[in-house]
């Protein structure tokens, strides 16, 4: 493993889940203008191309390399696929220095149900836990076992006030982001040989795609607009300024935390 590299002086590379849109996409874009080449993984059908695209393009304006993969993240095959030809395009010696996990895929129902139909059931339950979470071991695995993390890399995951919050319909993805914050905590730990770290990016309520898909995000963005004392929502652009800041060399000690980027939206008295 690449142990005593000066990762100053290495190529920067970084690997993106969910690098189409929102906070993956922006900070596709972000790495890219700091001179990263970028690879990265969404799930597009036809009608949200044009978003992976323009992702694409922007990178390419900074004159960075981008190399996108439409496929299932969460798909065992296509991660070792992808994970095997990320290895042949970048020189030996040289690694990944930034993994994104950004995967917001899951199954948005509540736990009781008077109609069972409607519920949470066990298929919507493990689906949810993998992509959204189990998903980040099998990646950080499949990197450590191509030779592709070393000093300085930098593995991140965004979780949300719904690992400890309790909100409407969000049962299985509070769970996956619990499990998230537990797995970058062992990662931390584990990749301590190779000098990457792990951190988990808690970012404030953000006008995401995501976000529209739960039950009640109006009353959410209200919320969070009287409580952020910016006045303001959260932005993408917030999260991956904040990603490139951490990606730093110096940030090095900084390693199996959970970081709020919500301008102290969290601690204040709603």
């Amino acid at each position: 493993m690449n142990k005593q590299k000066n990762a100053a002086d290495l190529p920067r590379y970084a690997l993106i889940l969910g690098s189409s849109s929102g906070f993956g996409g922006a900070a596709a874009v972000r790495l890219a203008k700091e001179g990263y080449d970028i690879f990265g993984v969404h799930l597009d059908r036809r009608a949200t191309m044009p978003m992976a695209e323009e992702v694409i393009g922007k990178i390419e304006a900074a004159g960075q390399k981008a190399v996108f993969y439409n496929a299932n993240a969460a798909d065992e095959e296509k991660r070792k696929e992808i994970v095997a030809d990320i290895r042949r395009q970048i020189p030996p010696g040289d690694y990944i220095r930034v993994f994104m996990h950004s995967l917001a895929f899951g199954t948005l129902k509540p736990v009781i149900e008077k109609d069972p139909a409607n519920a949470l059931n066990k298929a919507n339950v493990e689906m949810t836990l993998d992509v959204m979470a189990h998903s980040l071991i099998y990646w950080v695995q499949e990197l450590y076992w191509n030779d592709l993390l070393g000093h300085g890399s930098r593995v991140f995951a965004m979780t949300s006030h719904g690992s400890t919050n309790v909100v409407p319909m969000y049962g299985a993805v509070s769970a996956a982001k619990a499990a998230l914050e537990s797995y970058i905590r062992q990662l931390a730990m584990e990749l301590r040989d190779v000098g990457a770290t792990a951190n988990a990016i808690k970012a404030g309520v953000t006008d995401t795609p995501a976000l529209r898909k739960i039950p009640g995000h109006e009353r959410m963005i209200r919320t969070a607009l009287g409580r952020n004392p910016a006045g303001r929502l959260t932005t993408p652009e917030d999260v991956a300024n904040a990603i490139v800041a951490l990606s730093s060399i110096n940030a090095q000690w900084i390693n199996g935390d959970v970081i709020s980027v919500d301008y102290g939206e969290n601690i204040v008295d709603g």
